[in-house]
């Protein structure tokens, strides 16, 4: 082998090691690159899931000072109050909620009736959770049942028999201006109506929601109405965003959903009436519901007679026309959301069939007269003092 082919070699062998030695170089700083960009992105990740969690544990809108009803059920877990708190608004993550619970190791929440804000923080919604809301009963004395389209006097009635709180008590109640003045600061804008009405018979007519409610020995009628008008709170707040576009208020509303629950059954037909009665309403038209001069009455009958009609009351929706001062009774939910959302039509009366209580919708008077010809006059031809014997006066007896 010759110098010159040795040197070569030598020349090769020295390319080789710097090109490993290069390539070596190359790799681990492309490893330091990569390593340094995981690292990075983990730091990242760290400080943004950090912002995340401390963002989660804020306000949802610090603004926002409205007090949000929620029932916190008897034996639930962190997770269940979790999900409940998420759904109403008041904390942004359940996840985070459960994890701030555990890492706080916080675990004596209790169940109950509560009022919350959207501007409290989680800590602040911890600490009312840990100090208690208004108890459910585990297990009542007695159950008084709120059905729909009661009035407060038949409510005063069922009270009275359940409970040791007398019908005049509940009664003097629902009209007591220092009483609703103190429901009316919990419940600001389910009761704004209330105040600025004229003339109601009841104040608390129609806020009085239908449901069973628990009784316990020892409850006071104040303690009952808050829990029924809490209730009615409830219903409200899942109601609240589409009541603007109607262009009435909510006591309007009410005041027009009690006369649909007496003079509807089916969900169909309770529609198709509120969308009457709006008709009428927009056309200037009296409303004629014999449900109204019955109120004015006080009285429940079958048959509304020509001197009924007569009755001087605001309440009376044949001798005034708009809407009444107040609702008539407590009305469903399905009927609050047939006025809210009611099925548009031409009709301005109807009339229901006496025997099967069908409900026949017309456009104008003459076919409205047929209907009660048809209808309601032949089932009372033995009594010509009642409104429904002439079909010209037939708005009266469920026909509009």
């Amino acid at each position: 082998m010759n110098k010159e082919h040795i040197k070569t070699e030598r020349a090769n062998s020295n390319s080789q090691q710097n090109y490993k030695i290069k390539e070596r170089a190359w790799t681990n700083r492309i490893v330091k690159t990569i390593i340094l960009t995981i690292v990075t992105l983990g730091v990242l990740g760290i400080i943004s899931g950090l912002a995340y969690f401390k963002y989660a544990l804020g306000p949802v809108d610090s603004h926002n000072q409205k007090e949000i009803q929620v029932t916190v059920p008897i034996n639930s877990s962190n997770k269940g109050i979790a999900k409940v708190l998420e759904k109403h608004g008041l904390i942004r993550n359940a996840d985070v909620f459960i994890v701030y619970l555990k890492s706080k190791s916080i675990g004596n929440l209790k169940a109950g009736h509560y009022q919350l804000k959207q501007s409290m923080n989680v800590d602040q919604v911890i600490a009312q959770l840990q100090k208690g809301g208004i108890p459910i009963s585990a297990e009542s004395d007695n159950k008084i049942v709120v059905k729909e389209g009661m009035q407060v006097e038949d409510i005063a009635k069922e009270v009275e028999a359940k409970t040791d709180i007398s019908a005049k008590e509940f009664l003097k109640l629902v009209n007591d201006d220092k009483f609703i003045a103190t429901l009316q600061s919990k419940y600001p804008d389910l009761l704004a109506g209330v105040s600025q009405a004229q003339g109601l018979k009841y104040k608390l007519e129609g806020y009085l929601a239908p449901a069973t409610y628990d009784y316990m020995e020892g409850n006071t009628g104040p303690e009952l109405i808050t829990e029924m008008v809490s209730k009615a709170n409830i219903e409200y707040q899942k109601l609240e965003a589409d009541i603007p576009a109607t262009g009435y208020s909510y006591h309007q509303l009410l005041t027009l959903a009690s006369i649909v629950e007496k003079e509807g059954i089916t969900p169909e037909d309770r529609g198709l009436i509120a969308g009457v009665f709006l008709n009428r309403l927009n056309a200037g038209m009296p409303l004629q519901s014999d449900i109204t001069v019955l109120y004015a009455l006080g009285k429940h009958k079958e048959m509304v007679t020509y001197k009924d009609l007569e009755i001087d009351s605001p309440y009376n929706l044949y001798k005034n026309s708009g809407l009444a001062p107040g609702p008539f009774n407590s009305p469903s939910v399905e009927s609050i959301n047939a006025v809210i959302h009611p099925t548009p039509s031409n009709y301005y009366y109807f009339v229901a069939d006496l025997k099967t209580q069908k409900v026949y919708f017309s456009a104008t008077q003459e076919e409205h007269e047929a209907l009660v010809a048809k209808y309601v006059n032949q089932e009372n031809q033995s009594d010509s003092t009642t409104v429904s014997d002439q079909s010209a006066s037939s708005e009266s007896q469920s026909a509009e």
